[in-house]
């Protein structure tokens, strides 16, 4: 072939292969088994492949941060930039709207009269009504509600953005202003009604003391053996793995509820995720310690045949 002709060929053969490479990004991608589990320590992952036009980011939230150590991350700063829609856990617009909190007040309560008198030592029933009192949550009503709802309750407050103490915040939440400052969609991978549903799968007593356990993880202190010292380490460590690995640990008080409050739910967020990264570019925001692990969300976008990689 003469140099000329050669030149002709790669002249049309190279957007040849810039189109064909293109395409490959939308097949499935396919790990071998020692690379399904990711070993990567982050908190933003990029999703792509598996007929995705465009990618769409996965990052590890979690629920209780002190303000002065949150900083969203450089990795879910551009997946802001590139997205047109965030979703959460359950849809932040539909957890902040009074009607919706007001229609579910009657599914709240635990039936046959029961109070969290009835499920607490009387040191632990005390400490939980102080910072009940804390939040002004006043009444004595307010001791028949499930306790997973009353932690919910005393966890976030949209009206005045605190959480816990005015020295805490949700990632989540400040992730949500975010988002709406930039006027991107809002959506949920799973409904209010089904985290309902949960609370009437782990027996009350179980709740009650995970109830405690964040209370008390919540007031930090100096103790280096702090249950919420821990996880904001391995969270500033960006260490996954680890995270799943202590959400199980008996002190948690999820020790025998993983499935309810893990596993499956990352198996049904799946199909979620994938129906509506087909219709616009998404950030999932979920907590991190769904990421991790055989049964984490990016092992099981892996084993669907999107490419996940740290990002």
């Amino acid at each position: 072939m003469k140099k000329n002709n050669m030149k002709r060929y790669w002249f049309w053969l190279l957007p040849l292969v810039a189109a064909l490479s293109g395409c490959t990004s939308s097949k499935k991608v396919f790990y071998a088994p020692d690379q399904v589990v990711p070993a990567e320590k982050s908190l933003v992952w990029k999703i792509s492949g598996n007929g995705l036009k465009k990618p769409s980011y996965l990052y590890g939230t979690i629920h209780l941060i002190p303000k002065s150590d949150f900083e969203l991350p450089g990795g879910a700063r551009t997946a802001l930039d590139n997205v047109r829609r965030v979703t959460f856990e359950i849809d932040m617009k539909e957890m902040t709207n009074f009607k919706t909190q007001i229609g579910l007040m009657t599914k709240a309560f635990m039936p046959g009269g029961k109070t969290l008198k009835d499920l607490l030592p009387a040191g632990d029933y005390t400490f939980v009504k102080e910072k009940m009192s804390e939040k002004g949550l006043i009444g004595n009503f307010l001791e028949r509600l499930k306790p997973m709802f009353l932690s919910t309750m005393l966890s976030s407050d949209e009206s005045s953005g605190t959480t816990l103490t005015s020295k805490m915040t949700s990632v989540e939440m400040e992730l949500y202003r975010m988002s709406r400052y930039r006027k991107l969609e809002s959506a949920g991978l799973e409904t209010v009604a089904y985290q309902m549903g949960i609370f009437d799968s782990i027996p009350y007593e179980a709740q009650a003391k995970m109830l405690v356990e964040t209370l008390r993880s919540a007031e930090g202190g100096n103790d280096s053996n702090d249950e919420l010292s821990q996880m904001l380490e391995l969270y500033r460590n960006q260490d996954i793995a680890a995270m799943q690995s202590l959400i199980g640990d008996a002190k948690f008080g999820v020790e025998g509820y993983e499935d309810i409050l893990l596993k499956n739910r990352n198996h049904n967020w799946i199909p979620v995720m994938g129906r509506l990264m087909r219709e616009t570019p998404t950030l999932f925001a979920v907590g991190a310690g769904h990421l991790g692990g055989e049964s984490g969300v990016v092992a099981l976008l892996r084993k669907e045949g999107y490419r996940v990689d740290a990002f």
